[in-house]
């Protein structure tokens, strides 16, 4: 991305893009009874919540009654019916690691098998945004935790952290070529999630050999344990790579998401808040619930002189709906170099 005078004013930033990640498969509900929302009604109401704190985009995952991540695509359906009804401007993206959270006391933390995750692109009705893991990785999403931040929750049992410090994702290849392959026939937008600057490249050398052709859309993610480190100059090295048509947002954990947040609002990117990254407030006296959240970045970026985005102007920033027909008009309309005729194009030579 490229920073020229006046680059750092409001008006010359796009209105600020809140995803809201409210449904936290990681937790039980006991870990944050206030805030975690079981029943399909009370999931409905999280999603209007947000949205009328002014959150635009919302990252979905599903309850089952007894508290527990559902692996029911049924449910993610009944959900997206019920979110898509109650607030329909907001930008529904469906969370891509709908079952990372562990059975039971002491069972691995472990993602469902790789024609499930397909199913997530037969999702009736269908989400706006489906997110896309680029990179089989490691997930050590604690690695950078205090103990103070697990203290009084369910991640204080030594067997069900050892489940999320152990975590791995499987994002092969061929799985994320056949995954954005079936979201594009769906004419689902698939949210690229970028550990760093690896996965991004993977991410242009499948734009560049035409697998997807659509708008760019990515999160910055920054929880370590095998991620990127919520660090400025991790960010700055990663931006210096992303062409200015990307649609960017930053996500970190804990209480790190706050300070990434601020320098995402301040360099004119999006971001992302929500129990699922972190529980407290900054001096860690009390839990903040994520509408709370959502209410104290609006409050910031107005500070900042920058505006909150519409769920209108969300849709429109994120060019939902938007597919391109070549990869020459792919790379263009994203900011990229077009590709140059008689060189490999990616890491395989077959033609998509």
């Amino acid at each position: 991305m490229n920073y020229l005078d006046g680059s750092l004013y409001p008006e010359n930033q796009p209105p600020l893009v809140i995803t809201a990640a409210p449904y936290a498969p990681s937790w039980i509900p006991s870990d944050f009874p206030e805030d975690i929302p079981v029943t399909m009604a009370e999931q409905i109401q999280k999603a209007v919540d947000c949205y009328n704190a002014g959150a635009t985009v919302l990252h979905l995952h599903v309850r089952e009654l007894d508290g527990k991540g559902s692996k029911r695509l049924s449910k993610f359906n009944e959900l997206i019916a019920g979110v898509r009804k109650a607030v329909p401007d907001m930008v529904i993206q469906v969370g891509g690691s709908i079952s990372f959270a562990p059975e039971s006391d002491g069972a691995a933390a472990k993602w469902l098998s790789d024609d499930t995750r397909h199913m997530l692109a037969e999702l009736d009705p269908k989400p706006d945004q489906v997110t896309v893991t680029i990179n089989t990785s490691q997930m050590n999403v604690v690695e950078h935790w205090e103990d103070a931040d697990v203290k009084g929750t369910s991640m204080e049992d030594p067997a069900v952290y050892n489940a999320y410090k152990e975590m791995t994702v499987p994002a092969q290849p061929g799985w994320a070529e056949e995954h954005i392959r079936r979201l594009n026939a769906a004419g689902i937008q698939s949210a690229f999630q970028c550990y760093n600057i690896n996965s991004f490249d993977s991410v242009e050398r499948l734009m560049r050999r035409g697998i997807y052709k659509g708008p760019l859309v990515m999160n910055w993610v920054a929880i370590g344990g095998g991620m990127d480190v919520p660090s400025v100059h991790n960010l700055a090295n990663f931006m210096r790579a992303v062409p200015d048509g990307a649609m960017l947002t930053v996500e970190s954990s804990m209480r790190n998401v706050l300070p990434v947040n601020m320098m995402g609002i301040a360099l004119g990117l999006h971001v992302r808040t929500g129990i699922e990254d972190n529980l407290w407030a900054q001096d860690r006296k009390s839990k903040l619930g994520t509408a709370k959240q959502v209410e104290q970045l609006v409050r910031m970026s107005r500070e900042f002189g920058r505006e909150i985005a519409s769920g209108k102007q969300a849709r429109e920033i994120c060019k939902i709906g938007v597919f391109y027909d070549t990869v020459e008009e792919s790379l263009a309309k994203n900011g990229f170099a077009p590709n140059v005729a008689g060189r490999q194009q990616g890491y395989l030579r077959k033609v998509a």
